[in-house]
């Protein structure tokens, strides 16, 4: 039973749209969702990064019912997404998906073809007496169509003070190669800083759009961090004149809307494959050969003369920019590899190349919460 609607129970959303076969959480407005966003960012948004239904109840069972869509890739082995259960902001299991339908790519040619499935449903037990509060965080990684949420006791929407961290970035901010939704590294971060997240990573979409500055520009945050440059490298997208007045305007719209906002601008964590190397990026065909999946850079090592991007150039043009702009206090700067750098790759390396494991965005969060969110660290949610 529910005392309150479904989507009263949703956190990290910005909407949510009624479909045939239930609720779909969004991550980007609908006017976004049909006039900017290209079938790349259509496919991310629509995963439920840093999603999670947040209810107080004193039922001891939970079912949730969730239909999803992943996107699989004919000849690769990728993992499932997960549900995970917090009681009482402790961790309570993770219940992987093994339902859904898949939409399969061809790399080679290009075609789909959807494959259909079943509904997961996931059994949550309540230990323990009286009221809780409970999260379950849905599959980073999938998209999600809520059927239902059965409970033996009613359930309330559970109230929050803690601040509002919005975030965007890269497929590593969305959780790329992270094992659950509570393992991305933004998660592991708001977590341990007790701050509420909304997550605007997407993969392969960090490139600077200024729709979604706007999107920034109007979503209500207490803090603000815009973690750029990998996308724009592995995509070959810009060059340095184009990149420093785009990251300027894309900072000049957020601030329309958030003036005195604690924002922080960060650059690429350490990738090896780009700290030299231009984009694009593509997928090593040898271990494509064998069924495994690393990413290369295609370009030429050193070429920057005519202002071809890598991550060294992104992390100097990035300090220049914050340096530009000293009359803005609120503004700040952190170098990603003060999250993971060479001798993180050294202990932890990317299994792909590109993005980091579990212990790595475990790493990072923690690193983030503890030199960025929390007392003492480099940023404060404002007003607090």
């Amino acid at each position: 039973m529910i005392d309150a609607t479904l989507p009263d129970l949703v956190l990290g959303a910005v909407e949510i749209e009624p479909t045939e076969r239930g609720l779909r959480p969004h991550r980007l407005p609908r006017h976004v969702r049909e006039r900017d966003a290209d079938p790349q960012l259509t496919l991310m948004e629509a995963q439920p990064s840093g999603v999670r239904l947040r209810f107080v109840t004193s039922a001891t069972l939970a079912v949730l019912e969730l239909h999803t869509t992943r996107v699989a890739y004919r000849g690769f082995a990728r993992p499932r997404g997960a549900v995970d259960v917090v009681i009482d902001g402790a961790p309570a299991g993770s219940h992987a998906l093994s339902g859904g339908d898949a939409l399969e790519l061809d790399m080679q040619t290009g075609a789909t073809t959807l494959v259909t499935g079943a509904p997961d449903t996931v059994e949550v037990s309540l230990p323990g007496e009286g009221e809780r509060t409970v999260e379950l965080w849905l599959p980073h990684n999938e998209q999600v169509d809520i059927v239902s949420l059965r409970t033996d006791a009613p359930v309330r929407p559970a109230p929050s003070t803690d601040p509002v961290w919005l975030h965007h970035g890269s497929s590593i901010s969305h959780g790329s190669n992270a094992a659950t939704p509570t393992g991305i590294w933004p998660v592991v971060a708001a977590r341990r800083a007790g701050v509420q997240l909304q997550n605007l990573g997407f993969g392969g979409s960090a490139l600077v759009d200024p729709f979604l500055s706007r999107v920034i520009r109007d979503t209500p945050a207490d803090l603000i961090s815009v973690k750029l440059g990998i996308n724009v490298v592995n995509l070959d997208a810009m060059r340095v004149r184009s990149f420093v007045p785009a990251v300027h305007g894309f900072l000049d719209t957020i601030r329309d809307g958030h003036p005195e906002t604690p924002l922080l601008l960060v650059s690429p964590i350490f990738c090896g494959i780009h700290e030299n190397t231009p984009g694009p990026g593509g997928i090593d065909p040898v271990a494509a050969a064998s069924g495994e999946t690393r990413f290369i850079a295609t370009g030429t090592p050193g070429d920057t003369a005519a202002g071809r991007l890598t991550l060294e150039v992104i992390r100097e043009a990035l300090e220049q920019v914050v340096a530009a702009r000293a009359d803005d206090p609120h503004l700040h700067y952190l170098d990603g590899r003060d999250l993971y750098g060479p001798e993180d790759a050294e202990d932890l390396p990317l299994p792909d190349d590109l993005h980091p494991g579990p212990e790595a965005h475990a790493l990072i969060g923690a690193r983030f919460a503890d030199r960025v969110l929390r007392p003492g660290g480099l940023v404060r949610p404002h007003g607090v």
